[in-house]
């Protein structure tokens, strides 16, 4: 789907220029998405299996909800906004917990140039993935994950998961951070 998105210079400040998201991965143009990691309080994480019709990385296990802020759009009220639509949850927003913002550069085979400015939090899953209502068009599955088993898929070990490769960069903070609250 195209959406509106606000462009930001690569030092992450306002333009003032608003384009479609496809417009932005074509030209490459910087904008601000976000990202949210749900944790259990037995230390699991749970991924999202990418759809198979994704331009970017089919089939492939990524963080729990990611998605790209409308124009306008404050960035918590995207965050709750995408949870809602990817997984069916419906949280409150001091139940997201930013840990960082971080700039994202990558030119995929397919033509999409993302540079992405992500605001990244963790969060506590509060209901048992059977609750959860997967959108069709963005999921195809949802699954915990032990965090070893996450970080020995990264470390280049034969794994059965495909996982998104950008995940590498940062996922050892993603754990640090989300340690820190059990």
């Amino acid at each position: 789907m195209d959406e509106f998105l606000d462009i930001l210079t690569h030092e992450g400040k306002s333009t003032s220029e608003i384009r479609l998201k496809s417009e932005a991965h074509q030209l490459g143009l910087f904008h601000a998405t976000v990202h949210i990691w749900f944790y259990t309080e037995d230390g699991q994480i749970l991924l999202q299996k990418r759809g198979a019709q994704k331009e970017t990385f089919p089939n492939h296990w990524d963080v729990s909800v990611a998605g790209h802020i409308h124009a306008g759009e404050l960035i918590n009220n995207a965050a709750i906004r995408e949870i809602k639509e990817e997984i069916g949850l419906t949280i409150e927003e001091k139940q997201l917990h930013k840990i960082k913002v971080r700039k994202n550069k990558i030119r995929h085979p397919n033509g999409i140039i993302d540079n992405e400015f992500q605001h990244v939090f963790i969060s506590k899953l509060s209901t048992t993935i059977a609750q959860l209502q997967m959108q069709a068009e963005e999921v195809d599955d949802l699954r915990l994950f032990k965090i070893d088993t996450i970080t020995h898929a990264l470390d280049g070990n034969a794994s059965k998961y495909l996982i998104v490769p950008a995940m590498q960069n940062d996922f050892a903070f993603i754990k640090e951070n989300i340690l820190r609250t059990l």
